[in-house]
């Protein structure tokens, strides 16, 4: 095996029973960003289990700053709106100050990437249940996004959910999106997604941004790494852009 020399360091902090985010973030990660994993307990996707995985933020934070990571991304949507607008730069703080490096979150980089691609009205498709999901939509309009349209799978064990086939993603996404959509989004870091993005946005003729997808655009935007990452959709191809 040929030695690839790694330049930055990409912190993930991931749900205990996810089994999607690492392969598809080493899949489309540039081959210089090495990826470095902690995990928080996480097994069902109810409001009260996304809770107690907070509580275990500050101890997996500072294992990743172990490994001198160049940035910690909490790349889970749910859990980091679960108690409103604002929620998300509060755990944002709790990460940096326990590892003392930066860090965001799954719903930070949504915001984020839905602004830096001109976006104010989505439509949203999920695959949990319709009671988590209303915590999605809400943090969504809170932060000034007019959701027009959302529909959900239903899934409660997040071990099922990353058992899935992606063309889910596909069928619901088109499913869901509207005329006065600008965009689809799709939440959810342990749903196959980033396969059929590239497809999805070619048949809807709009950006479609996964959880995955807008979590790695973010963690490599505060990495200072712009690379331009085609074949998973418009955000990563235009992250060599600034606006």
């Amino acid at each position: 095996m040929p030695h690839i020399t790694r330049t930055h360091r990409f912190g993930l902090l991931t749900p205990s029973s996810n089994s999607t985010q690492e392969p598809e973030f080493s899949e489309v990660l540039p081959r210089h960003v090495s990826l470095h994993t902690g995990r928080l307990s996480f097994t069902n996707i109810y409001a009260d289990t996304m809770l107690r995985c907070i509580e275990e933020l500050e101890q997996e934070s500072r294992k990743l700053a172990d490994a001198d990571v160049g940035v910690i991304i909490f790349a889970a949507t749910a859990p980091s709106v679960t108690l409103g607008k604002g929620y998300d730069l509060e755990l944002i703080k709790r990460m940096e100050d326990a590892s003392g490096k930066p860090a965001t979150t799954a719903s930070t980089a949504f915001i984020d990437a839905l602004t830096f691609l001109g976006i104010h009205r989505i439509a949203i498709a999920a695959p949990w249940t319709e009671a988590v999901n209303k915590t999605v939509v809400a943090f969504m309009e809170a932060n000034g996004f007019e959701v027009v349209n959302n529909e959900v799978m239903g899934h409660v064990r997040n071990t099922e959910l990353g058992r899935v086939d992606p063309e889910t993603a596909y069928e619901l996404g088109r499913r869901v999106d509207r005329p006065n959509a600008d965009a689809v989004i799709m939440p959810g870091g342990n749903w196959p997604t980033m396969s059929v993005v590239g497809r999805l946005e070619r048949d809807l003729g709009k950006p479609v941004l996964t959880n995955n997808a807008a979590s790695i655009w973010a963690g490599l935007r505060i990495l200072g790494c712009h690379d331009k990452i085609n074949g998973y959709g418009r955000l990563l191809s235009n992250s060599g852009a600034d606006r």
